[in-house]
């Protein structure tokens, strides 16, 4: 992140993305919930500036 203050706002992102990211590794995943899940993921990341 390039913010030089940090927010509740960033942290609530990053909590966000963790929990998807954990999501993905859940072995009875379908492939429709994975794709689903990876796009938040890209979603939030773009949002965060972290593409």
């Amino acid at each position: 992140m390039s913010k030089s203050n940090y927010t509740c706002n960033d942290y609530r992102e990053e909590m966000i993305l963790l929990s998807l990211q954990k999501r993905l590794t859940d072995e009875n995943l379908s492939e429709k919930d994975k794709e689903s899940i990876l796009k938040d993921i890209e979603k939030l990341e773009r949002e965060m500036e972290m593409d």
